[in-house]
């Protein structure tokens, strides 16, 4: 431990939890983890392991560089990387052995002169997301350069994103679900004539709202994100994702404490005014480290000592301050920012990167990867 009074720890326990929740859930269909942005601000490396220890039979990122340091950490598993990359980076790609994910005739063109031989693609197709993939008729055309690009290339899988999965009133899932099957339909001759069995690709469009909400959604794999950290993916999916088990908490330990005045105002701008004399507790955590900066304003508390206290005056990049009332709190207590504490009294409180989120109008998402790398994660 680094010795900074501001850390975060990384329950794996909870992730060996989760993917076999999201196993449970979304069998027979595979969990793939998805480890991007550093395992959602988890770790990727540890993440990984923990989560193909669990019984997930592969990763997926967002970026080469992702996939390399999954590689370089010794994982064999198959990686996908989600999206299609630069082309200059496809050699990379090729070199650790990545899966990529392509939706364009050129992307196919440039992996087969940057050297492929015999390398399994995912061909992504945009049902209604309109983020990235081909559109429908669009994608039988990449099919087709990924068919003739044998034996340098192979078409291993297929797949959608649904854009809201975490809303399962919205027929949009469905729509989208619908659209998918009939140009997966329509692929079934293209497919023989290649001699493939169509039953043989790797097909996925589930989300992690997808795999608890969209029994339609899962196929052979369901890829498995911010439920395997323990992060419900949306209000509309909370009573489903009630198993999972949150993965960091967010703790500091108190740096100075201060009796304040009744009247008196505090922080930058000096927004916020004591009503009555009470007890400030500062907490060596702040922006930069991803607490964002108007949660004061927003009705942020902190743990102490069991106790929910309010955050007081604007957060400063560095620091931020709590009101401790009568409490007798000392340098060095523990402060929880996000996870549980237990009281004195036995008493056990919990605030949830969904809660973060429900004040700042965001998604738990947004919370945790906003952890900044100045915050040492502690895994265990």
């Amino acid at each position: 431990m680094s010795g900074r009074w501001a850390w975060a720890e990384v329950d794996l326990g909870a992730i060996t939890h989760n993917v076999g929740v999201l196993r449970q859930a979304a069998a027979p269909a595979e969990v793939w983890a998805v480890v991007k942005a550093d395992g959602y601000g988890h770790g990727a490396v540890a993440v990984a392991g923990a989560a193909l220890a669990a019984g997930a039979t592969g990763l997926c990122v967002a970026l080469v560089q992702e996939g390399v340091e999954l590689r370089r950490a010794g994982f064999g598993a198959p990686i996908l990387v989600l999206s299609e990359q630069p082309h200059a980076q496809l050699g990379e790609l090729l070199a650790a052995g990545l899966t990529p994910t392509v939706y364009s005739v050129a992307t196919v063109e440039r992996l087969v002169d940057a050297g492929a031989r015999d390398v399994a693609v995912h061909v992504k197709v945009d049902t209604g997301m309109q983020r990235v993939g081909a559109p429908p008729d669009a994608a039988h055309e990449v099919v087709d350069a990924v068919l003739a690009a044998a034996p340098a290339l192979r078409l291993a899988g297929v797949s959608t994103h649904l854009a809201v999965a975490d809303d399962p009133d919205d027929p949009m899932s469905a729509r989208q679900l619908a659209d998918f099957d009939g140009w997966l339909a329509a692929l079934a001759p293209r497919l023989a004539a290649a001699g493939l069995d169509r039953d043989r690709l790797t097909v996925h469009t589930a989300n992690s709202a997808g795999a608890l909400a969209h029994p339609g959604a899962r196929r052979s794999v369901v890829r498995a994100g911010i439920a395997m950290y323990g992060i419900s993916p949306g209000p509309g999916v909370d009573r489903l994702a009630s198993g999972l088990r949150p993965a960091m908490r967010l703790v500091a330990r108190v740096s100075f404490v201060k009796p304040v005045a009744a009247g008196s105002r505090i922080s930058y701008g000096l927004r916020h005014t004591f009503e009555r004399a009470t007890t400030v507790a500062t907490v060596p955590l702040g922006y930069a480290d991803g607490v964002p900066r108007r949660l004061s304003t927003t009705g942020g508390e902190v743990l102490v000592g069991g106790r929910r206290c309010p955050i007081v005056g604007v957060v400063t990049m560095d620091q931020l301050m709590v009101d401790v009332g009568d409490a007798p709190v000392a340098i060095g207590d523990e402060v929880v920012l996000l996870g549980r504490q237990t009281g004195p009294d036995g008493a056990v409180d919990e605030i949830r990167a969904e809660e973060w989120a429900d004040r700042l109008d965001t998604i738990g998402y947004e919370i945790v990867c906003g952890i900044s790398g100045r915050v040492e994660r502690l895994t265990g």
